[in-house]
């Protein structure tokens, strides 16, 4: 596959720091939860419909898709990571869902049958294009005229625990590695809503909108499990990552975050806040 972001490429399907999504699916779904379920209400997925899913990771957007356009509807689901594809492909299996069809690919520059779409969706899977304009106008191309995209970002790092404090804590015992562009592709690259609503519109789409959702994520197994995972993925991971951090740096960055995350504690599990980018355009007829 030829590949604008080969950089991307490499990080989610070879690197640690990439799989690390497959040792973690299971957490990393349970607590990201309400952001599938937020993209899906939004996106009123009905029966029949055909769905692209961009950036679906190990799949638990594609089989939640899957499920409600029914056997008369169809998913292709479409992802950088050989890795993520095979995960999801033996998932779909798995729960005996034969109307996906997985494509490895570049949804900034792969060629999509035209006009095909009634719907593209994505959960955290286009914020990392070198070139975001080019990628919606290439989705865009994918979809019937006057049909819906719907995907979720990360809101600002200042609002969202779950990276705040963790990136926090590494700072704090690592040091702060070489700043980047804060719009660089990345985790936090669509935080700006006004910066993507923008860059929506230059690409031709129509209807363009955006919203702000404030809701809470799931912890997983009590705070110190939660603490865990959010350090060994995500800001904190490329802090320990680019610093060379040993496993006794990584149990005092958790058990720092395991301090924070105390205060969010309701019943047994954390329930972290977090601010969640929404939006949604239109093909142009």
């Amino acid at each position: 596959m030829t590949s604008a972001n080969e950089e991307q490429a490499e990080y989610w399907g070879q690197s640690e720091n990439g799989t690390k999504w497959l040792t973690y699916e299971d957490q990393l779904d349970h607590v990201l939860a309400p952001v599938l379920d937020l993209v899906l209400s939004r996106a009123d997925l009905s029966a029949g419909m055909q769905v692209l899913d961009i950036g679906c990771g190990t799949g638990v957007s594609t089989l939640a898709a899957a499920r409600r356009v029914g056997p008369d509807g169809r998913v292709l689901a479409a992802d950088i990571s050989q890795p993520f594809l095979k995960r999801a492909a033996t998932r779909a299996s798995q729960d005996g869902l034969d109307n996906i069809r997985f494509q490895y690919a570049d949804a900034q520059t792969f060629a999509f049958e035209p006009a095909l779409m009634d719907a593209a969706i994505s959960r955290f899977g286009v914020m990392f294009f070198s070139d975001s304009v080019a990628a919606f106008a290439n989705i865009a191309k994918a979809l019937k005229p006057g049909a819906q995209m719907t995907f979720a970002a990360w809101g600002p790092l200042d609002v969202n625990p779950w990276f705040r404090v963790p990136h926090i804590a590494a700072v704090k015992r690592l040091g702060q590695p070489p700043r980047v562009d804060r719009y660089a592709p990345g985790p936090l690259a669509f935080h700006d809503v006004d910066h993507v609503t923008g860059m929506m519109v230059q690409a031709g789409l129509s209807e363009v909108k955006a919203d702000a959702v404030h809701l809470e994520l799931q912890g997983v197994n009590g705070v110190e499990d939660t603490a865990a995972l959010c350090t060994r993925v995500g800001p904190a991971a490329r802090v320990i990552s680019h610093f060379a951090g040993n496993e006794q740096d990584v149990q005092a960055i958790q058990k720092d975050v395991t301090a924070e995350f105390q205060n969010l504690q309701t019943g047994t599990e954390p329930r972290i806040p977090a601010v969640i980018n929404l939006f949604q355009a239109c093909r142009s007829e």
